[in-house]
């Protein structure tokens, strides 16, 4: 048997990795992702500049909201992206704003211009200049800064003295109380960054089990519609024919897996020798704001222990889907039944890739706890909460036992389906067929 099992798994590798697609699909995945990790270097080789700052110039006809204007500016963008430096670089303009529209004009410039003016109603107005659209955070933070510098300047009119003033435009200094012993001031932000950071790590995860589950649901209808199952069950075991292809299917994906890895290595070593800088460098105050929140948070220290037993859970579950894949393809008689077959295993991923990126809105929720240990969805959603801090250790070795009974289950009597439906072309009282094989016995 074990000779004949992996003679059938490595025909189905070969069946999938030596193939002109296969090395077609990787060589673009390779340049996609290198490109992707390199986007600032290539951005700035067609002219641009990823990291360059947003040029503010002010014409201030006040002469006293310049100062102001810049403060607020600079102070309420680093709050918001929660860098150490601001993405704007405000200026003062020395000339009229008719010279600077038709400077940005002519040169087709991305600056803005700000224009405050004296105004006897309302302390004072403003016009903003740019070329185009601006986005809308960067207006509301320009909004804010201009009402900022007209209350600052209604202060000032009204003969308050600058001792009063500093008072006034001094930051609220805030304490954090907790009544919660296990919380920390740290991991106020981890909801932010679960949500922005997680989709992105889970994705990949994500599209292999699409993947994996279409891979082997294809290639079971394929010998099933060829008639070549006849040829292949005559020789071999069901059993032996259903763990080859679960085998293979799970050493294809993994394989898959290790090389997008590969080639995100291939997209740093080149960023290294081009720039000699690691990928956060010049990937913008968002990125770099997000990682510093990791660190400070110590996130980073909980990784230690997270990957392993995310990795673990992962493997087990990329063995799940695989089972419930290939015996809901043997139960179907073409493509098209099993494609409609498939939608509810698309449908529990999905809902588990959601339910990751919202597991901060549930914090304390028995029902995003339970959920996060169910077979299928756990790999997905638990290592969100364990970064959360929602769930421990106990939790996700409840999840890994979990997927390893489904695992024994699926195989028991998944298998006892497996023999009746590989030979079964007809969809008449299949259902009826398939209850029948799970009273039987091996």
């Amino acid at each position: 048997m074990k000779s004949k099992l992996n003679y059938l798994i490595g025909v189905s590798l070969k069946r999938k990795i030596k193939t002109k697609w296969f090395l077609f699909a990787n060589l673009i995945l390779a340049i996609i992702i290198a490109g992707v990790i390199n986007i600032d270097s290539i951005i700035t080789f067609f002219g641009g500049d990823f990291n360059k700052k947003t040029e503010i110039y002010v014409i201030d006809d006040t002469n006293k909201s310049y100062d102001i204007f810049r403060a607020q500016m600079l102070e309420s963008d680093i709050n918001l992206t929660g860098s150490k430096e601001s993405s704007f670089d405000v200026k003062v303009y020395e000339k009229t704003f008719e010279e600077a529209k038709k400077e940005i004009e002519e040169e087709k410039s991305k600056a803005i211009v700000i224009w405050i003016e004296d105004d006897p109603e309302n302390t004072l107005k403003a016009t903003i200049l740019s070329q185009g659209y601006l986005d809308s955070i960067d207006l509301q933070l320009l909004t804010s800064a201009i009402n900022t510098s007209k209350v600052a300047l209604a202060l000032e009119n009204s003969n308050i003295s600058s001792e009063q003033m500093t008072a006034i435009y001094k930051n609220v200094t805030i304490e954090r109380v907790y009544l919660d012993e296990n919380k920390k001031s740290e991991d106020e932000n981890m909801e932010i960054i679960t949500t922005t950071v997680f989709p992105m790590v889970i994705l990949p995860f994500f599209m292999l089990i699409m993947f994996l589950v279409q891979m082997i649901g294809a290639e079971v209808n394929d010998e099933k519609t060829t008639r070549g199952m006849e040829i292949i069950i005559s020789n071999v075991s069901p059993k032996t024919h259903f763990f080859a292809k679960i085998i293979a299917g799970n050493l294809f994906v993994l394989i898959q897996g290790g090389l997008l890895l590969t080639f995100a290595g291939i997209g740093l070593l080149i960023r290294h020798f081009i720039e000699g800088s690691s990928i956060v460098n010049g990937l913008g105050t968002e990125v770099s704001g997000i990682l510093e929140n990791l660190s400070t948070s110590g996130a980073f220290d909980k990784f230690i222990y997270i990957i392993p037993l995310s990795i673990v859970l992962m493997i087990l579950t990329f063995i799940a889907y695989s089972l419930l894949a290939g015996i809901l393809a043997s139960m179907t008689t073409n493509t098209e039944d099993f494609q409609q077959l498939q939608t509810p295993i698309m449908v529990v991923s999905i809902i588990g890739y959601f339910l990751a990126m919202m597991a901060g809105v549930f914090e304390g929720s028995i029902f995003i706890r339970v959920l996060g240990v169910i077979p299928m969805i756990s790999a997905i959603l638990a290592p969100s909460l364990l970064v959360l801090g929602q769930f421990g250790i106990f939790e996700v070795i409840l999840a890994i036992l979990l997927v390893i009974g489904l695992n024994y289950l699926l195989i028991k009597y998944g298998l006892r389906i497996y023999k009746v439906g590989i030979l079964n072309y007809s969809s008449k009282d299949l259902w009826k067929k398939m209850f029948k094989a799970l009273k039987t016995k091996e």
